[in-house]
């Protein structure tokens, strides 16, 4: 400051602060000169080394107790013991000039004794900018390492002035600055060197977890806090190449919560990434990790060469044991694994590590495990009785083998996109249990079934036949009163196993209820005929060309079955329309008309084509989708409150090719044949075949025309001509079991009963304390998950305010199961190495990991037995 800056900062003490006295120390005796000349208007000088303290007191408060007056000495404060102005000094105003001292004042702190060390910064506070970047930071009792920390916060812009963001900071910029070229410092790290703060970050690192080394680096730390985490983790003895790279015992807590706080940052969760493959590759990972089993792995998150190797582990185990595999304990450590870093849905899928094929992989592990569970269920075979009890039994669960099958290969679609083989060995062994054991034995089973009388008659009690569609499930609807409307969405080749899970889904939705029914679809089971048996009509007959025709009017095209609904008050559209229109413009669409036919076509459209059949599955998931979102248009945008949800026909695929045994040549096409496809042959006086199924339209559609047809017995096909995998036409019950689902909106008291929820979980017991370093606790989720009460993720961790002091573990909750016990999981979560108090709570709290809302907390003490200082 300059002479007339302090002259001024001094009258106005007085003037405009209303001090009487102050008191001004210049240790550095920096103005000792200024201040015997200092004048100020109304205010003595008193330089203290010239007068007796007890003469200074007495004028102060006896003989003049209300003049102004400045105290200057250029010493610092005697000690508070022989300080004979010590009662003056606590209602003076202390006033210093020196830098160090206004810094002081400009932090707001307490203790002046902190100058000698702002004074030792110096290099720090030369800049304006950081200066004022570290106000908002500092506390008035703030010390030295407090200050110091803040300091570094500054310098790194790290998100908390604490050890563990700082190593985030460096961390990334290590990854993203130095290319993983560990001899290359950072920018943070230079400007640390720079600024004098290298010395205090080592004593922080050693406090925390005990590295010390006599040149100390940033890869040796790393290197050290990675070997530590893995073995924390592993439930196994360390191997013995990395023992002697391990952190002292007592910072290993904290280095196994400072890299699960890494691991779970969405801002540098990918420098983790590319630093532990680095670090794996140095430590040779690839070569120690295959020694050890999956229950040694389960735990250990650190390097993605555990990732793969517990995959492969899995794997090994559902193939080595399928017929007792423990679907659980596998869908357990999938889902574990899915909750875990290299897995995660919340951080971004890469090239590097791509999480989304990670997450395939488990999944795919699981589902294979539930088939060969289901597959070990039905080992006595698939006979019924009679047709209707193998149609229930197929409805009741036989169609998960489907469902299973189609869920594998698409997650196994999504894995061998990175060219892995790691699924190779399971999916031939689920194809040829799928082929070989369910599809073959099924239609065995079944062609009994149609042997037996089915195909003479084609009705089974309580199941609609799809030809009586509109007159059974439409035309009661717009008899109950003229406003009544009803929205009819046909989805191509939509099957059964899939309509399940649009079930599913639609039931988890807010005001709406679903059920789902079968009909007895045509045969043979193929689009013409399919779509035009839905169709209002009071006969279907055929051309002799094999036109299908409701009451004499063509069924082909949109057009066509818009020319046929416009009789009944009806119109025809497109999905793709539907869905493009505004609320406005599709609503003028439907104006006056009360039967509405949505056609929508996904599934056949990629299926039907040789060079796009092999995404068959994909389409299924995609057409579950879209027939979701469709039906919520229909519900907002058209005010809908009856939707019926159906297909043509469902179909057969299998991911591999079939081979010439799944062939049944033609017995040389028959005279009178209009239409010959890979699964049925239409035409007139075809005679009877022993290698096929023969049949009249009349009895299996109400076709008149005398329209007899040939379909191939089982899943075989009649010719390889186009595509070969996906096929439909013939009377496997995939093929003819229709499904059929009602949508209703519900309004009312009765919608509340339709709310959805996330599925509560609590935590077991009371007055929890946490004694030692790891602490186990107990949840258990209050119910089973439904269509409307669903799973949820949370993150659970022991919390300090808002700042963690254990790892915080993602778990997912999503048993279906009636056992408490099943519905039980416990969570190890790990405590920093540091002092607590034992007399305050801390909080173990429950967070909605998609949303990052808490869902509940509960009162901790933590009183660990000991700490240990060295």
């Amino acid at each position: 400051m300059t002479s007339d800056q302090i002259t001024t900062a001094l009258a106005k003490l007085y003037t405009d602060g209303g001090h009487r006295i102050v008191l001004w120390n210049d240790p550095d005796q920096e103005f000792t000169d200024f201040a015997r000349k200092l004048a100020l208007d109304g205010v003595t000088v008193v330089y203290l080394e010239e007068e007796s303290a007890l003469e200074i007191k007495k004028r102060l408060e006896l003989d003049d107790p209300s003049g102004n007056y400045l105290l200057y000495s250029g010493k610092e404060p005697p000690p508070m013991e022989v300080d004979w102005l010590l009662d003056i000094r606590h209602y003076a105003h202390n006033f210093r000039a020196d830098k160090a001292s206004i810094l002081i004042d400009d932090l707001g702190l307490m203790n002046h004794s902190l100058r000698a060390h702002l004074i030792h910064r110096r290099k720090f506070f030369d800049s304006k900018e950081r200066v004022k970047k570290l106000m908002p930071l500092v506390l008035p009792t703030d010390l030295e390492a407090e200050l110091d920390r803040k300091m570094l916060a500054v310098v790194l812009k790290a998100e908390q002035p604490d050890l563990f963001s700082f190593l985030r900071v460096l961390f990334q910029q290590m990854s993203d600055e130095a290319e993983l070229d560990f001899s290359i410092p950072t920018s943070g790290w230079e400007q640390i060197l720079k600024l004098e703060l290298d010395g205090f970050f080592w004593e922080l690192v050693r406090g925390y977890f005990g590295y010390m080394e006599e040149a100390p680096s940033l890869k040796n730390l790393l290197i050290r806090l990675l070997v530590t985490d893995f073995a924390t983790s592993l439930r196994a003895e360390t191997p013995v190449g990395l023992q002697s790279l391990l952190l002292p015992e007592a910072g290993r807590p904290n280095a196994a919560v400072c890299l699960s706080q890494w691991r779970d940052s969405n801002s540098t969760g990918t420098a983790y990434d590319h630093l532990a493959g680095k670090i794996a590759k140095i430590l040779h990972m690839d070569d120690l990790i295959p020694a050890l089993g999956s229950e040694a792995l389960e735990g250990v998150k650190t390097f993605v060469e555990v990732e793969k190797q517990l995959m492969r582990l899995l794997r090994d185990r559902v193939i080595e044991t399928p017929e007792t595999v423990n679907t659980a304990k596998i869908r357990q450590i999938a889902q574990s694994r899915m909750n875990g870093h290299w897995a995660s849905p919340s951080l971004p899928d890469t090239h590097e590590t791509p999480r989304k094929a990670f997450r395939a992989v488990y999944e795919a592990l699981v589902t294979a495990a539930e088939f060969l569970e289901l597959r070990h269920d039905h080992a006595q075979g698939f006979h019924q009785p009679t047709a209707v009890d193998h149609w229930k039994a197929y409805q009741g669960g036989l169609y998960r083998f489907d469902q299973l099958y189609r869920q594998f290969c698409g997650h196994a679609d999504v894995a061998e996109s990175q060219t892995w083989s790691i699924l190779k060995p399971l999916r031939e062994q689920i194809e040829l249990h799928y082929g070989n054991g369910f599809l073959t034995n099924l239609a065995l089973a079944w062609g009994g079934c149609l042997e037996g009388g089915l195909l003479d008659h084609w009705k089974l009690p309580e199941v609609l036949n799809q030809q009586d569609f509109f007159a059974a499930r439409v035309a009661p609807v717009l008899e109950e009163g003229p406003n009544r409307k009803v929205f009819v969405i046909i989805s191509d080749a939509f099957r059964y196993e899939a309509a399940r899970e649009l079930l599913a889904e639609l039931n988890g939705r807010y005001r709406t209820r679903a059920t789902l029914e079968t009909m007895l679809g045509v045969l043979p089971s193929y689009t013409a005929l399919g779509m035009a048996s839905l169709l209002p009509h009071e006969t279907l007959s055929y051309k002799e060309t094999g036109e299908v025709l409701a009451d004499g009017k063509s069924t082909s095209g949109i057009a066509a079955r818009n020319a046929i609904l416009d009789g009944h008050e009806g119109i025809a559209l497109q999905a793709e329309e539907v869905m493009a229109l505004k609320r406005d413009e599709i609503r003028d669409r439907i104006r006056g008309k009360r039967v509405i036919y949505i056609y929508h076509d996904k599934v056949d459209s990629i299926g039907d084509h040789a060079s796009t059949e092999s995404g068959t599955f994909k389409a299924v998931r995609e057409a579950i989708q879209e027939l979701g979102q469709l039906t919520r248009q229909i519900i907002d945008k058209m005010n809908g409150s009856h939707v019926l949800i159906t297909a043509d026909h469902g179909f057969l695929y299998q991911d591999s090719n079939p081979s010439w045994p799944d062939k049944t040549p033609l017995p040389g096409k028959p005279e009178g044949t209009v239409i010959s496809k890979k699964r049925y042959l239409l035409g007139h006086s075809l005679p009877p075949h022993p290698t096929v199924w023969h049949g009249e339209t009349r009895t299996t559609a109400g076709a008149t025309g005398g329209m007899q047809f040939w379909v191939p017995k089982g899943t075989t096909r009649f010719h390889f001509v186009g595509g070969a995998r996906f096929v439909h036409g013939g009377a496997m019950l995939q093929e003819i079991m229709v499904p059929l689902i009602t949508v209703n909106e519900i309004e009312g008291k009765s919608k509340q009963q339709t709310q959805t929820k996330d599925v509560e979980v609590i935590v077991v017991g009371q007055n929890h304390k946490m004694t030692t370093s790891r602490h186990r606790f107990q949840l258990i989720q209050a119910e089973p998950v439904s269509d409307r009460v669903k799973p949820v993720t949370l993150k659970v961790g022991v919390f300090d305010e808002a700042q963690p002091v254990t790892d915080v573990v993602k778990v997912t909750f999503q048993s279906n199961s009636d056992s408490m016990n099943e519905r039980t999981q416990y969570v190890g979560l790990t405590l920093l190495d540091r002092v607590f108090d034992n007399k305050k709570l801390y909080h173990l709290r429950l967070i909605d990991d998609a949303t990052g809302i808490e869902r509940s907390r509960y009162s901790i003490s933590i009183d660990k037995a000991f700490h240990d200082d060295f």
